[in-house]
């Protein structure tokens, strides 16, 4: 699907990033792993073998950014598909948490799109390509306390339609990805916290958290010629949760019958 294409993939190094890195290889793109672990890096390269790489990165600096995008295209020999994944976040309401953490967010999950993206287009306008931006059903919807992280999420998803259109006639599509929750390092925290966890699962219709190689299929189709008519959209891969209206479970309480 992905036969001599070349890719960066930011925050490669694990959970959804790191199932990527090993889908797109195994589909026949050379890859890039841009993050700030080395040794899961370097493992991760080192274990793939030909035709991954790793260039250490810290997202929240915009000269490391530009170098890393530098340093990856010199080491591919030029860019296709770009996947903007790193990110993290915090918890908080906004009377607690400090201005540097809410910076901090910004930094990593927004401006560092605006900083890959802003040097990685001028080669991509060459021969065209795809860009995929992991956003967050956090970024489409509201959560208690994650104010930082939903805002910067939501920015991503309109930041990618814009790229979309400002971009289509290049030959680049770009489009962003909205995951529910995911057995990550992120979230396994909250595996912690048996009753919230319980809780997460029990609003997500299918009651289960989903695997990053779940993620990760998406971004090889939108990466793949499979998507060549899809742009501009942000994919909700959630297991159904921002499909819910916040109702009971009806077919729970009332088992499978008819009501008149």
């Amino acid at each position: 699907m992905l036969q001599n294409k070349k890719a960066i993939i930011t925050g490669g190094a694990s959970g959804i990033g790191a199932q990527a890195v090993r889908l797109f290889q195994a589909n026949g793109a050379d890859v890039v792993i841009a993050d700030m672990n080395e040794d899961s890096g370097l493992a991760l390269a080192s274990e793939l073998g030909a035709g991954v790489s790793f260039v250490k990165v810290d997202l929240s600096v915009p000269d490391d950014i530009e170098n890393m995008i530098a340093s990856a295209i010199e080491i591919l020999g030029g860019l296709d598909i770009l996947v903007n994944n790193a990110g993290f976040g915090t918890y908080g309401r906004t009377h607690i948490i400090e201005p540097e953490t809410w910076y901090k967010v910004m930094e990593v999950n927004l401006n560092a799109l605006f900083h890959t993206c802003r040097h990685a287009l001028p080669h991509m306008m060459k021969s065209g390509g795809s860009i995929i931006n992991t956003a967050s059903v956090s970024g489409t919807r509201a959560d208690y306390g994650f104010n930082a992280y939903a805002a910067a999420k939501g920015g991503v998803i309109n930041y990618t339609r814009n790229l979309a259109l400002d971009y289509a006639l290049d030959n680049i599509r770009v489009n962003s990805i909205s995951p529910g929750l995911i057995k990550t390092p992120l979230t396994g925290p909250l595996t912690g916290h048996p009753d919230a966890y319980e809780q997460y699962l029990h609003n997500i219709p299918m009651s289960r958290a989903g695997e990053p190689e779940e993620i990760a299929k998406v971004m090889l189709f939108l990466a793949s010629d499979l998507a060549s008519y899809v742009n501009g959209q942000n994919i909700n891969v959630d297991g159904g949760v921002t499909g819910w209206n916040g109702q009971p479970r009806f077919t729970k309480l009332f088992g499978d019958v008819t009501i008149p």
